[in-house]
C-alpha cells in the first residue's frame, strides 16, 4: 500500500494482515492517528478499540496499541464489537477517538484499520492526509511524539460496551417485534453476539446462522455479501422475513418472505415512504450514490421524495447529509445511515428500523418491498493492477467503447465505471432493460479494460 503514496482507501486503511497490512504499519497507523486525533485534547486522551472476529484482529489490536500508548493516550478494549458501536460508544464515552480493526465484508485474510473522531465520524481526506504524512515522511522518530515513563497510555477493557450498544440500539424502536419470526445471518462476524441479543430482546422468534465465529470464517459463504443461506433458511423454516449482516456489522440486506434479496435500495425505499408518511423524512430527501438502481430514483417520483447522489462511498453520502441536513442515506450495498440515531452505517439500526415498519403496517416484506422496481443491473469485475486503476478515466479506447455502448442503451439505461477503493478491481456496472444485453456487454467492457490496461 505504501507504494501508493497512500496508506487510505475508501474506508481505512486495508491489506492482507501480516504482509500489507504489517504489525509495522498497525503500529505506526496507531501512533499517528493518536498524535493527529488527541492533539488538541487538554486532558490524557482516551481511544477505543474494537475490532471483529478474524484471527488477524489480537495480532493487529496488540500493535495497534503500542504505537497509541506511545503516543501517551490510553486504550479502551472494547472486544469484539460492530463498527457502529464503536461510533456510538466513542460519543457515549466521551472518548477523544475510537478504532475498528476489521476489513468489513472482505476475505478472512484481508483486514484493516478505520478511525472514528471524538464526534463518532469517520475522518475526511484532510486529516487522513495529515495521519499518512506523519507515517510516510517518517516523522514518528521525532522525539516530541514519543512519550516515557509515567506517560505512557494506559490499557483498560470495558466489559459494559455490548450492554450499552444494545440498549442504544433497542432505543431507536418503539415497536415489540413479538410475533415476528426472524432468520438472521451474522456472517460469523462482529453481530453474532449484539444483534441476536437484541433481536430477542424485542421478542422476535429468531432462526440463527453463522453465529460461531473461529477466526477463520468470517463472511465465508455467509453474510449479506452470501445471500444463498438465508434465503432458503427463510423459506425452510417460513420465516417473515431474514437479515443478514457483514462482517463488522455496519450494512445489512436483507430477504422476504418467499426467500427474495431486499436490497439497501429497497430498504431506503420502504423506509423513505414510511418516515415520509410520519413526517419524519427531512428535506423529504434519501441521499444515494451513483451505484444505487434506477428504480430507486423512480420510486422516489412516484411516492413523493427525492434522491441526492454522491460518488460512491458511505463517506461520501454521509457529507451530503451533514451538509444539507438529511438523515436518511446509504448504498446498494446495505450500509444505510440513519443519522439521527448514529454516525455511521448501522446494520442493526437498519434491521430494527425495517422489521418496525414491517410489524407496524402488518404487510408482507414482498409487499412492501414493491415500493421500488428494481432494474436489471450487472457488475463484472476487471481486475488491473492497483496503479493502473485510474488510467481508464483518460485512455481514449476505452472511453470510446463506453460511449459506443451508451449509445447502444438508447437512453434507457447507463454504463458506469468506476475503480475499488479497496481492491485490484475496477467494476464495470451496466443498468438497463434488457439482462441478457446487459450481461454480454459488461463482461465485453471488462475484458477490453483488462486487455487496454495490461
Amino acid at each position: 500500500m505504501s507504494k501508493l503514496g497512500k496508506l487510505f482507501g475508501t474506508d481505512g486503511v486495508r491489506g492482507v494482515a501480516g504482509t500489507e497490512l504489517s504489525c509495522s504499519l498497525a503500529y505506526k497507523v496507531g501512533k499517528a492517528g493518536a498524535i493527529v486525533l488527541t492533539r488538541h485534547s487538554d486532558v490524557t486522551p482516551t481511544i477505543l478499540i474494537g475490532k471483529d472476529t478474524r484471527i488477524s484482529g489480537d495480532m493487529l489490536e496488540a500493535a495497534l496499541i503500542a504505537g497509541i500508548c506511545e503516543s501517551g493516550a490510553n486504550v479502551v478494549r472494547l472486544g469484539v464489537i460492530p463498527t457502529p458501536a464503536v461510533a456510538y460508544l466513542t460519543r457515549k464515552y466521551g472518548a477523544q477517538a475510537g478504532v475498528v480493526i476489521s476489513a468489513s465484508h472482505n476475505a478472512m485474510e484481508y483486514n484493516g484499520i478505520k478511525f472514528f473522531n471524538y464526534e463518532g465520524f469517520k475522518l475526511p481526506d484532510s486529516v487522513e492526509e495529515e495521519i499518512e504524512d506523519l507515517i510516510l515522511q517518517d516523522k514518528l522518530n521525532d522525539p516530541q511524539w514519543s512519550k516515557s515513563g509515567a506517560a505512557v497510555g494506559r490499557v483498560t477493557e470495558n466489559p459494559d460496551a455490548a450492554e450499552d450498544y444494545i440498549a442504544f440500539a433497542k432505543s431507536t424502536v418503539k415497536t415489540s417485534l413479538a410475533g415476528l419470526k426472524i432468520a438472521v445471518d451474522c456472517a460469523n462476524g462482529a453481530t453474532y453476539q449484539t444483534s441476536v441479543r437484541t433481536l430477542k430482546a424485542l421478542g422476535a422468534e429468531l432462526v440463527v446462522l453463522s453465529d460461531q465465529p473461529d477466526g477463520t470464517n468470517i463472511n465465508a459463504d455467509c453474510g449479506s455479501t452470501h445471500m444463498q443461506a438465508l434465503c432458503e433458511a427463510v423459506k425452510r423454516y417460513g420465516c417473515d422475513a431474514g437479515i443478514a449482516f457483514d462482517g463488522d456489522g455496519d450494512r445489512m440486506l436483507a430477504a422476504d418472505e418467499n426467500g427474495c434479496v431486499v436490497d439497501g435500495d429497497q430498504i431506503m425505499a420502504i423506509c423513505a415512504k414510511d418516515m415520509l408518511a410520519r413526517g419524519e423524512l427531512t428535506n423529504d430527501t434519501v441521499v444515494a450514490t451513483v451505484m444505487s438502481n434506477l428504480g430507486l430514483s423512480i420510486a422516489a417520483k412516484q411516492n413523493g421524495f427525492s434522491v441526492k447522489q454522491t460518488a460512491v462511498g458511505d463517506r461520501y453520502v454521509l457529507e451530503q447529509m451533514l451538509k444539507t441536513g438529511e438523515i436518511l442515506g446509504g448504498e446498494q450495498s446495505g450500509h444505510v445511515i440513519f443519522l439521527n440515531h448514529n454516525t455511521t452505517g448501522d446494520g442493526l439500526v437498519s434491521a430494527l428500523k425495517l422489521l418496525e415498519i414491517l410489524k407496524r403496517s402488518g404487510k408482507t416484506m414482498s409487499s412492501l418491498a414493491q415500493v421500488m422496481q428494481v432494474l436489471p443491473q450487472v457488475i463484472v469485475n476487471a481486475k488491473v493492477d492497483n496503479e493502473k486503476k485510474k488510467a481508464f478515466h483518460t485512455h481514449t479506447e476505452i472511453q470510446a467503447e463506453i460511449e459506443k455502448t451508451e449509445q447502444q442503451l438508447k437512453g434507457e439505461g447507463r454504463v458506469l465505471i468506476r475503480p475499488s477503493g479497496t481492491e485490484p478491481l475496477i467494476r464495470v456496472m451496466l443498468e438497463g432493460k434488457d439482462l441478457e444485453f446487459l450481461q454480454k456487454e459488461a463482461q465485453r467492457l471488462a475484458d477490453f479494460i483488462i486487455q487496454a490496461l495490461a
